[in-house]
């Protein structure tokens, strides 16, 4: 999948939007771009706040990659913002078997030509009540396995003091720091030739989610928590918004989810 001109020229325009306005809200700091590979690669971040797509989005935009998410079906029927997924060649993604297999081809097809496809393995905002990384989706690792394509961890912290988990306004005063750091890509060759069964999609899922967490203990200076977080042991719903006591239920709407 090439970039068309109008995903081009589309994606031009939503950057001269939304960089200076980053540029304006928040400091930023990024390391180990470097790492980031010349070919097609997955890229895997943590995912604590709704603004997160934007974060990860500036950084490859500005490193010559163009974006592309795994973003939900919903959002694509989203006045504005449906068209924008679309023109820019974003990748809807439904509940359904057949709809994530849809999917995870088209994800194959822009790494296939070089691009760059960002999939949160959690699948939703973290659940953790310290924004650690939680238990991982198996999606990331699938698609790695099947085609043979690196899998780049990515941690980034400071953007959720801005725009706090399910907030409803920014918090620009005092200035805040975005502080992103890619890592290498996840050693999955233990994991290479072995049937995608459930145990080699889970070890897998492992090891791209410890790379996460480490990248981000280390961007914290903080020891994450023993055993990671695991919505169905909360009895939490695996999708959607996380709902506190005394909070009302409303719908999550978060681009890059898989």
């Amino acid at each position: 999948m090439k970039e068309s001109a109008k995903s081009r020229a589309t994606l031009a325009v939503v950057a001269a939007i939304v960089r200076p306005l980053f540029n304006l809200m928040m400091d930023k700091k990024w390391e180990g771009t470097e790492k980031l590979p010349a070919g097609g690669f997955i890229a895997a971040p943590n995912h604590c706040t709704e603004i997160d797509p934007l974060i990860i989005g500036h950084l490859l935009y500005n490193h010559k990659r163009a974006p592309h998410f795994l973003a939900k079906a919903g959002l694509f029927k989203v006045p504005v913002l449906g068209w924008v997924l679309r023109a820019t060649k974003q990748v809807p993604v439904e509940r359904s078997t057949a709809g994530a297999n849809r999917s995870l081809q088209v994800a194959q097809e822009i790494v296939a030509e070089g691009g760059a496809i960002i999939i949160y393995p959690e699948g939703t905002l973290t659940r953790d009540p310290d924004l650690w990384p939680m238990k991982g989706h198996t999606g990331a690792a699938r698609l790695a396995l099947e085609g043979g394509i690196p899998v780049v961890p990515i941690a980034h912290w400071g953007a959720h003091e801005v725009f706090p988990r399910y907030g409803k306004r920014f918090h620009l005063f005092p200035r805040k720091k975005s502080r992103v750091v890619v890592g290498e890509p996840v050693d999955l060759s233990a994991f290479i030739g072995r049937p995608l069964d459930k145990a080699t999609l889970t070890g897998a899922t492992e090891a791209i989610m410890d790379a996460i967490t480490t990248l981000l203990a280390e961007l914290r200076d903080e020891q994450p928590p023993a055993e990671r977080w695991d919505p169905a042991k909360q009895q939490q719903a695996k999708h959607g918004r996380f709902v506190e006591r005394g909070q009302q239920k409303t719908g999550e709407r978060t681009a890059g989810d898989l």
